[in-house]
């Protein structure tokens, strides 16, 4: 997948878990937790499913590098096998 497609699949996960919030304007470098009111389990929904979905492991100590929407596609852009 190239960063555009995994910022899509990215975004399509947040807007499952905070069903509530617009993810339609998400700025990619501003923390997603100041961006939408997501909680610590809103969080750790997020990467379960990353793992459901994309079969994509995040060990928690690299938590930090999922803080805002284009750390995420950074960091698991090479994490996609497709």
């Amino acid at each position: 997948m190239n960063p555009q497609e995994v910022r899509t699949s990215v975004v399509e996960i947040i807007a499952d878990i905070a069903l509530d919030e617009d993810t339609s304007n998400l700025k990619d470098d501003v923390s997603l937790r100041d961006q939408l009111d997501l909680d610590s389990m809103d969080f750790l929904d997020i990467v379960m499913e990353l793992k459901k979905r994309h079969k994509i492991e995040v060990p928690q100590e690299d938590f930090p590098r999922l803080a805002t929407l284009g750390s995420c596609v950074e960091y698991l852009t090479p994490k996609f096998i497709h």
